[in-house]
């Protein structure tokens, strides 16, 4: 005997089915999306650490630059 019922025609709805699919396909574009955006963002604040340091040093070297240049035109 198998193991399918009788009415399995009936059970069957393939609207239902399709709706099911496109809103899981919904759900997973806006999933995919989210990923990017999250993704660039990260990529975005592990650039910023890095930059972090260099804008340091280059606005200490500009007033070091600066301070010498004032002391030597007095």
């Amino acid at each position: 005997m198998s193991d399918i019922p009788t009415d399995y025609r009936e059970r069957l709805d393939i609207e239902t089915i399709l709706t099911q699919l496109a809103r899981s396909r919904e759900e997973t574009l806006k999933f995919t999306a989210e990923q990017h955006k999250l993704m660039a963002e990260a990529a975005k604040l592990n650039r910023d650490r890095w930059l972090a340091p260099w804008l340091v040093l280059a606005s200490v070297m500009s007033g070091v630059i600066v301070a010498v240049i004032s002391h030597l035109w007095r």
